[in-house]
């Protein structure tokens, strides 16, 4: 039977409390989601409400299409765009990898560039409506499948670290770079093609940025941004309220705010424990070898 230590015994109590510290947030967050918004008022946030209330998930599910739709509408961009944005970062990093390729120090250089000066949104906006990138479903895909460097770059140095035997005996049998790229290369990356896959999953679910910009269509709103326009009105018609005198009852804001977080960061809550173990090693090990 292996010793229990004393310095085994501080480090399980460390990682306990700092579990619980982190744990504790998200609870508050979804007591405070079903608080009735007056014991928020007369008491702030608590664990222990004075009366519970499923008004703010009434207000944000009400009539129940354009939530519901949002929610449709994010699930197939973020599935769709993180799946090509993960094929195009993860070509161009084998190409950077590839120590046959000619000029990749210079490539190298072009990218790295990107990560340090950004031409800003207007000439951004202009690509995009000179490339029909407005109100339609792919000005919510293509826009962000410009692939950020910082993810190539993890990626290359993976691959970096692995064998060139196996590019060489692959292209010895007769395999061509799509090939071997996209059947050898990408399977032995997984751990850091499924870290860079929740960099882009989490960056495609939670824009909204480009439905303020570029969507006009209600009907391809993304869930951020409803939730978003919901936050906003709820705030102007209690501003409207308080200038006019009006008390016909506080509105549900901070309810609201915490119910909106509870339905944003679901998604994401329960797909991150299947890719834990890929996202710890492929970041470690993508950002140390190279």
């Amino acid at each position: 039977m292996k010793k229990f230590s004393m310095g085994t015994f501080l480090i399980y109590l460390f990682v306990t409390l700092f579990s619980i510290f982190c744990f504790l947030p998200m609870l508050l967050t979804l007591i405070v989601s079903f608080s009735d918004e007056m014991s928020i008022m007369r008491k702030g946030y608590s664990f222990f409400p004075e009366k519970f209330s499923v008004q703010a998930y009434r207000l944000i599910f009400q009539g129940g299409s354009n939530v519901m739709q949002g929610y449709a509408i994010s699930t197939f961009v973020t599935v769709v765009g993180t799946l090509l944005a993960l094929l195009i970062t993860g070509l161009a990093a084998y190409t950077l990898s590839n120590k046959n390729v000619k000029y990749r120090n210079a490539m190298s250089l072009y990218f790295f560039v990107t990560m340090v000066f950004s031409a800003g949104v207007v000439p951004w906006y202009m690509i995009c409506r000179a490339l029909k990138l407005y109100d339609n479903i792919f000005a919510l895909i293509i826009p962000n499948l410009l692939f950020n460097p910082f993810n190539m770059f993890l990626i290359k140095n993976f691959m970096s670290s692995l064998p060139d035997a196996l590019r060489e005996s692959a292209t010895i049998d007769g395999a061509n770079d799509a090939y071997i790229a996209l059947r050898i290369y990408f399977p032995l990356s997984l751990p850091v093609m499924a870290t860079v896959g929740l960099f882009y999953g989490l960056a495609y679910w939670n824009d909204w940025w480009n439905a303020i910009i570029l969507v006009d269509n209600r009907n391809l709103y993304p869930v951020q941004f409803l939730l978003l326009q919901l936050k906003s009105q709820i705030q102007m018609i209690r501003d409207l309220q308080y200038l006019g005198g009006i008390t016909t009852g506080p509105l549900p804001s901070e309810s609201v705010k915490m119910a909106t977080a509870i339905i944003t960061i679901g998604p994401i809550v329960l797909l991150y424990p299947y890719l834990q173990k890929y996202f710890v090693k492929g970041l470690v090990v993508g950002s140390v070898k190279g």
